[in-house]
């Protein structure tokens, strides 16, 4: 085993630097925060009697006499629980586990709170998608409420999805002080391939499938409890909180509702029971959160294709513990990380298979022994990162762990770091007179690295499906879809565009998207300029295209161009943005999130 950092490879040393020192005032105002707010006793012991009174007033007379007598430590569970959404409804079961197993370790448990869940499965190309970006940061502040009795000694922080989870970190790090652990639910089983689910859509998109079909697909893909089984934000997450160090070893896709799920999640109860300041081993999320922490975590993305959307949840996961990290730290690292996962929407197989083949483990140990990622780090399971090397299993009922496979269970799914997918990771950032913008590369051919053709310009995704279906896009063009940033209107991904686009591919012309919204995981073969900022909304340069303008989106140059002489494009007027007011589905409700919210490339923060 090598020792901490002795074959870190020098661009990995070069950006966690850089990080390092353009946050060090405000990494050390946080830190100074969390230190202030530690205390060395049961946090409750600072509350009055009245206010301790109220903490244990509900509590059963063996929970009381713990809370009463401030020694044992009080273990807060923050749920993303609800029946409706597939990868949370198994959460449902894990307060009884947790509170049974927090007595077992000399602790209190107690359901500190509740957040909401929103679905981008079920939201996406309805109006209240505009709410599921703000939704991260409502997450973050209901969080920050559950929290704030100051009568928790740790957090269980109990979530899935695209922005539950982000929000659950940022939340959690206001409380820097205390432990945390993400315990997340598991996918579901495998349903119908992706290849054919996306088949479907295609045929939809082109009028060959009816609706009957299409939602036969669709049921026979989303079909069971468990998160979604392709590799989107969701199951990024959980890569990322392995990688972070903020997971069990090997929770990350161990399938909801059997025993070893039931274990990881006991397991996970009582580290967080002894790992409060009241113990010898306190080891606060805050300080598990550092820049090399950071670097592990967008390493981990960009080795496996991930979600988009952690370009900008990652961003704001970091700067909730100080730390600040723009587009050139994930560019810079793309360059030496490479790909060696194909997990669709870059490959065929869905999560259950990359498990299968070696999951997480085999990930993180190929990506340590290269170099490629920080050793030496603070994890909640202890010191370094090699733990989560391992995959965990039961013998005769107890939970252990051994080495995830030495050698890929299959190379089509998962390859070493001597012979990847790709040389580069999944991820570009382009740059030119256009702005700033993220570019997917994972699941691109080679001959789709760059396009460069006429723009067509819409104000909302279906503005571009009405084109589609009237037949007027059979042509090469590079769809600008614009007023669609934080700002503007929550930055609602735009899942309806990548049947439509990818068909016009398939049918054999060039096309390309520009936007300053969102794709996520989704945006599949289609070339893609993504977070475009400045966003429309802010005085961008996108809003000054015009119909029939040469866009040029190259990711061997790295560059985001319209072809326009500067003079020309200076003088342009931007269109103004679209007039209908965001009202109804509860958007009005948000006004002062898109007053406050900032740009993509720094999060797309409002509660700050």
């Amino acid at each position: 085993m090598a020792t901490p950092c002795e074959n870190l490879h020098p661009v990995i040393r070069e950006v966690t630097a850089r990080i390092a020192s353009r946050s060090t005032a405000s990494r050390a105002a946080y830190l100074e925060r969390i230190d202030s707010a530690r205390t060395d006793r049961a946090t409750r012991g600072r509350l009055s009697c009245a206010n301790l009174a109220h903490v244990f007033a509900a509590s059963d007379a063996h929970d009381k006499a713990g809370l009463r007598g401030a020694r044992w430590p009080n273990l807060a569970i923050v749920s993303a629980y609800n029946d409706m959404l597939s990868a949370h409804q198994p959460l449902e079961r894990y307060p009884a586990l947790i509170k049974r197993a927090a007595r077992e370790a000399g602790a209190v448990a107690q359901f500190a709170g509740g957040v909401p869940a929103m679905c981008d499965g079920v939201t996406q190309g309805r109006p209240g998608m505009e709410l599921s970006l703000y939704s991260r940061d409502v997450i973050a502040m209901s969080t920050a409420i559950a929290l704030a009795h100051d009568a928790f000694d740790a957090v269980l922080c109990l979530g899935v999805c695209d922005k539950i989870v982000p929000g659950l970190v940022m939340g959690a790090l206001a409380f820097g002080h205390l432990p945390a652990v993400l315990v997340p639910a598991g996918p579901m089983p495998s349903g119908l391939p992706n290849a054919e689910k996306a088949r479907v859509r295609r045929a939809y998109a082109e009028g060959k499938a009816d609706r009957e079909t299409l939602l036969e697909a669709e049921a026979s893909s989303y079909h069971a409890a468990g998160t979604c089984t392709f590799y989107g934000t969701a199951n990024s997450n959980q890569m990322l909180m392995e990688a972070m160090g903020l997971h069990v070893p090997g929770s990350a896709f161990v399938a909801p509702m059997t025993p070893l799920r039931d274990a990881l999640t006991v397991h996970a109860t009582k580290l967080m029971a002894t790992s409060t300041s009241l113990g010898p081993e306190h080891r606060p999320l805050g300080r598990i959160i550092d820049e090399r922490a950071v670097v592990n975590g967008i390493g981990a993305l960009l080795a496996t294709g991930g979600s988009t959307n952690h370009t900008i949840h990652l961003v704001a996961m970091a700067a909730a513990a100080g730390i600040q990290v723009n587009w050139d730290d994930f560019d810079d690292l793309s360059a030496v990380v490479p790909l060696i996962a194909h997990v669709y929407p870059n490959g065929t197989a869905d999560v259950n298979h990359f498990q299968a083949a070696g999951g997480t483990g085999f990930v993180l140990r190929e990506l340590l022994a290269a170099g490629l990622m920080h050793r030496d780090v603070q994890t909640v399971a202890g010191s370094g990162l090699d733990a989560y090397t391992r995959e965990p299993f039961l013998v005769d009922g107890e939970l252990t762990w051994r080495d995830a496979p030495a050698t890929s269970l299959d190379p089509t799914v998962l390859r070493p770091v001597a012979a990847p997918f790709h040389a580069e990771g999944g991820l570009r950032l382009l740059r030119g007179n256009l702005g700033r913008a993220v570019f997917k590369t994972s699941a691109l051919k080679p001959a789709d690295l760059v396009v460069e053709a006429p723009a067509i310009v819409f104000d909302d995704q279906e503005a571009l499906v009405a084109a589609f279906q009237a037949g007027a896009l059979e042509r090469d063009f590079v769809a600008v879809i614009r007023f669609q940033g934080p700002h503007a209107n929550g930055m609602p991904e735009l899942h309806r565009l990548t049947p439509v686009l990818g068909v016009l591919m398939g049918r054999g012309f060039r096309v390309g998207l520009v936007t300053d919204g969102r794709m996520s995981g989704a945006s599949g073969p289609v070339p893609a300029a993504l977070h475009v900022t400045p966003e429309c909304a802010a005085g961008g340069p996108l809003a000054r295209v015009r119909d029939g303008d040469v866009i040029r989106l190259d990711a061997h140059r790295r560059t985001l161009e319209v072809r326009v002489s500067d003079a020309e494009f200076a003088a342009r007027t931007p269109a103004p943005a679209p007039s209908s007011p965001a009202l109804g589905y509860g958007r009005e409700l948000f006004g002062a999130f898109r007053a406050a919210v900032g740009n993509a490339e720094q999060g797309a923060v409002a509660c700050r």
